[in-house]
């Protein structure tokens, strides 16, 4: 028993020495950006990104890398922050404000209405919050459920019933919300263009067919990665084509 509290012991001096470590190295980027030591804070907030995935870090990040002009990165790290908190308003304003100096203006294709909707309304709120919104739902379309069984009232059995309905379609509108976010999350089929430029291939061989351009920070969607050095990708305006695996960075 006394070996394994003793172990515990050391887990816990451990992780609580970890994390007084990267509050730390937080603080010094922090400073450092603050005073406009921005490739110090790149390398510092580069540390923190590495041992911990960390909305506000990845931001951090890509704030330093704007003002170092180093755009592909920027947009790379505002993605990543993106990508764990879509909800984000300072990282969706930031990023849209480094994708104005990027060369490359692809035009989007058309999508349905009611996907754009949905992706929206995906975004209006962090993981988190929408997990709480189902359970709390869930929660008390029970109560309700309980107070339409157990109440004599006529019109108090009318609104709890309506409301164990509303109730209900909300918890389950929460859920999908929050595992089409977890999905974002966890599914990396996308990057971002860290070259300075990449010819597009119409097969993945050097001597394939030039089929267009991208410059760094062109956002590429990733439709077949097996191949070992290179990857066919697709872009917003449909266009599709072979691309070096090294001419680009995961987002």
């Amino acid at each position: 028993m006394k070996r394994y509290i003793f172990v515990l012991s050391l887990a816990l001096v451990s992780v609580l020495t970890q994390a007084a470590s990267l509050a730390e190295m937080k603080t010094l980027a922090d400073t450092a950006y603050v005073q406009s030591d921005y490739e110090k804070a790149v390398k510092l907030y580069g540390k923190l990104a590495e041992q911990s995935p960390d909305a506000e870090v990845y931001y951090n990040l890509g704030c330093a890398y704007y003002r170092l002009d180093d755009i592909a990165h920027s947009v790379l790290w505002f993605e990543r922050a993106l990508k764990l908190d879509p909800s984000n308003k300072d990282v969706l304003f930031n990023l849209e404000l480094a994708r104005t100096k990027t060369i490359d203006k692809i035009i989007p294709q058309h999508e349905f209405i009611l996907f754009t909707y949905f992706r929206s309304m995906t975004n209006w709120f962090s993981l988190r919050t929408w997990t709480i919104i189902g359970l709390l739902s869930f929660v008390i379309m029970l109560v309700s459920l309980l107070l339409f069984w157990g109440s004599g009232s006529i019109f108090v059995r009318k609104v709890a019933f309506s409301s164990a309905v509303l109730l209900l379609l909300i918890s389950v509108l929460a859920n999908i919300c929050a595992l089409q976010q977890k999905n974002f999350k966890q599914v990396h089929t996308s990057g971002i263009i860290t070259s300075p430029a990449v010819t597009v291939k119409s097969t993945p061989a050097d001597n394939g067919n030039d089929l267009f351009v991208l410059h760094e920070g062109s956002k590429v969607e990733i439709l077949d990665s097996s191949l070992n050095e290179w990857c066919e990708v697709t872009i917003a305006d449909g266009k599709q084509g072979w691309i070096p695996k090294k001419s680009f960075d995961l987002i």
